[in-house]
């Protein structure tokens, strides 16, 4: 067997973690060395081991140590305990900035990159089409990459990651960064460099990508390495783990506090908010023809999206609206009153409205988002009351086959050569 390419044992990264300065100081100057600190344990006793050639994914919400790996990996921090191994030359894309002086322009940072790989300048002129090509910045080369937009950066230093004829490649999360064209560019990279036997590490929250592109995957939790195996495994782990199966069908319980169906849900507690509070969502839901609470939507169900808003102030005609989005964020379908013709009228305050949509869920197996809104347009210029983003997650089962993401359901016709007529 041939040896593996990284190989991770008994690794331990503790911070210290003080109240204020004045405890780390009097801890140091404590004549019997009196502990003024606790430990926080960024990864707690982690080991595995990756096979040259595979493709393994890391996966785990933030702050589970996915980034501290990595960057322990790559040697731009060491372990507090336990050893690192890594068989082959390291190229690495971590978070956005990292390796990259912000004073350099592009071209002088492709260089830098270079030499800290071990090329010369004159074997990283040999490699300059190639990066200048698939980064495809322009002129902006030439320009210092603190002026760069965040799009703009990781199209270089992925340009320069890749093309520095790694063993090993580390991308952690950056190609979120980047536009969906150049995000299709750079997988394609990924499947080339894996035909060619390169050692791939990458951090996600993207599991499609997971799916598509690894042998194994890896899921931590609070700096503990939870489960590794085979990534449709893991990632079962990882919803189970992570309550994405929010709600047990058989198992619904009453609706509690003032009647309200929000209370019923495991609410996703990294969903976003925001606006003026004008009117308030006070309460919302999925549900089935039969007004039962759901989690899990079958491809081609029709569901009920419940929503119930408070005006706060007086509002003229608002927007009240919806989009679903899949697990990349995107944007897959939704509607409004607006767009429906569906009128709110004149709201004074205290009033409360509840507005169900109905709507047939054409999507493939896979987890997404619900995402509410309340808005008024004002002098042709939006101005939100109320929005929440991601707040619940739902789950698609679907026996159905179809290419993409939307059901297409078509009908097809069959003509035997017989039955042609000229």
């Amino acid at each position: 067997m041939s040896e593996p390419a990284i190989q991770i044992q008994n690794v331990s990264k503790v911070y210290k973690l003080y109240s204020s300065p004045q405890d780390r100081l009097k801890e140091a100057l404590h004549p019997f060395r009196k502990k003024y600190h606790k430990d926080f344990y960024a990864l707690n006793d982690i080991s595995f081991e990756v096979k040259k050639g595979e493709t393994v994914g890391i996966i785990g919400q933030n702050g589970s140590g996915k980034s501290t790996l990595l960057k322990i990996i790559t040697g731009v921090l060491s372990p507090t305990s336990g050893s690192v191994q890594v068989n082959g030359k390291i190229s690495a894309l971590l978070e956005l900035g990292a390796g990259f002086n912000p004073e350099f322009t592009g071209l002088e940072n492709v260089y830098f990159q270079g030499s800290l790989m071990g090329y010369t300048r004159e074997e990283m002129e040999k490699k300059l089409d190639e990066i200048l090509s698939f980064a495809d910045i322009g002129d902006f080369i030439h320009q210092p990459v603190k002026t760069y937009s965040s799009g703009m950066f990781v199209r270089l230093a992925f340009a320069v990651a890749i093309n520095v004829e790694p063993e090993i490649l580390i991308v952690d999360e950056a190609l979120s960064v980047g536009d969906v064209f150049f995000q299709l560019k750079c997988y394609r990279k990924i499947n080339k460099m894996k035909d060619n036997n390169v050692t791939i590490l990458l951090t996600t929250h993207d599991m499609s990508t997971i799916i598509n592109y690894c042998n194994s995957a890896i899921l931590l939790k609070k700096g503990i390495l939870l489960s590794y195996g085979e990534p449709d495994k893991i990632i079962e782990t990882y919803r189970k783990e992570e309550s994405f199966q929010k709600i047990n069908i058989n198992e619904i319980i009453e609706r509690n506090t003032n009647n309200l169906y929000k209370n019923s849900y495991n609410i996703n507690p990294n969903y976003i908010e925001y606006g003026n509070k004008a009117a308030e969502i006070i309460d919302w839901a999925i549900l089935n023809e039969k007004r039962e609470l759901i989690d899990k939507i079958q491809n081609n169900q029709d569901i009920i999206i419940f929503m119930k808003v408070q005006f706060n102030k007086n509002c003229n005609d608002p927007i009240i609206g919806f989009f679903i989005k899949d697990i990349k964020g995107n944007e897959i379908l939704g509607t409004n009153t607006k767009f429906s013709k569906k009128d709110i009228g004149f709201r004074t305050k205290n009033d409360i409205v509840v507005v169900e949509f109905f709507q047939k869920i054409p999507l493939t197996k896979g987890v997404y988002s619900l995402c509410l809104g309340c808005s008024e347009i004002l002098q042709d210029s939006i101005v939100a009351y109320h929005r929440l983003y991601e707040v619940i997650v739902f789950e698609v089962l679907s026996d159905v086959e179809f290419v993409g993401i939307v059901n297409p359901n078509s009908g097809i016709r069959i003509i035997n050569n017989k039955d042609i007529k000229n």
